[in-house]
């Protein structure tokens, strides 16, 4: 992510359409991470949203490429300042969850993004995502500034559909285990059309869902092959089975001169006299 890409984006997010999507973001990662446990919690970026403030482990910090403006910066963030999303600074299985707001569209290499974080979540931790709907409103009016109009988003954004993005989790071994859509309203610029168009919000839920400006979703990391350890239950052996030697036949000669014939198991190993030669 350039510098100019986070100044833009943050000069958005104070915006009025900018703190619609602060609202709508805060509240449905404060409902994704509240039930997410384990030990280490990362913020990659967007210090001016505390998107940990509801999780409950120990330890829970943003790192992001440079320190929030004054008055810009979430509460509760503690944040550490990082030179690369795509070389985090972070050893191989050692954070529980990863959330990233807005991270892969303003990355410059957003596939590296995400092996980085897949490198760094343990085994079964959890990745949320979010981003900006190409296929919106929203998404149909950015697309037109490249033919001039004037952009309503940060024009530095790459914004990628969600199908993709869940095509690139599945490449990473990641299961998707929810998401979910938002932001109807038009893209107006005050804080009074937007309240105006508020009524859209159930409307675009019920009737046009996958067309909400904003998405979020959220995947576990699965470890192919992995056993979750539990009682190991052991199936009694059964004894070898002993195999009968098969039944021979031997004709012997006994002493008195007379044929012996010797039938069964035992025959093999029984020695009969033989009759003495003159």
């Amino acid at each position: 992510m350039s510098d100019g890409s986070i100044v833009r984006l943050s000069e958005f997010l104070r915006s009025p359409p900018g703190r619609y999507v602060l609202d709508w973001e805060q509240r449905h990662l404060d409902a994704a991470v509240a039930d997410i446990f384990g030990y280490h919690a990362l913020q990659l970026g967007l210090p001016q949203i505390d998107t940990l403030r509801e999780n409950r482990m120990p330890l829970r910090f943003c790192a992001a490429r440079r320190l929030p403006e004054a008055g810009n910066a979430s509460g509760g963030n503690r944040v550490a300042v990082i030179n690369r999303y795509e070389e985090l600074p972070f050893a191989t299985h050692s954070i529980d969850l990863v959330v990233m707001p807005h991270i892969l569209e303003f990355a410059s290499d957003p596939h590296q993004v995400l092996r980085e974080v897949e490198r760094v979540l343990v085994p079964e931790g959890h990745v949320v995502i979010t981003g900006f709907n190409p296929y919106s409103m929203w998404g149909a009016r950015q697309y037109m500034s490249r033919l001039g109009a004037t952009a309503y988003l940060p024009r530095a954004g790459r914004f990628i559909a969600l199908p993709r993005i869940k095509d690139w989790l599945k490449l990473l071994s990641f299961d998707v285990e929810r998401g979910r859509f938002g932001g109807y309203v038009p893209s107006v610029h005050s804080d009074r059309w937007l309240t105006r168009w508020r009524f859209m919000e159930k409307a675009g839920e019920r009737w046009w869902p996958f067309l909400g400006a904003l998405y979020m979703l959220t995947a576990i990391k699965r470890v192919r092959g992995m056993r979750l350890v539990g009682a190991v239950w052991k199936r009694k052996e059964e004894p070898a089975r002993r195999l009968a030697p098969a039944a021979t036949t031997r004709t012997m000669m006994t002493a008195d001169g007379q044929t012996a014939i010797v039938e069964g198991p035992e025959a093999a190993n029984q020695r009969l006299p033989t009759k003495a030669r003159g």
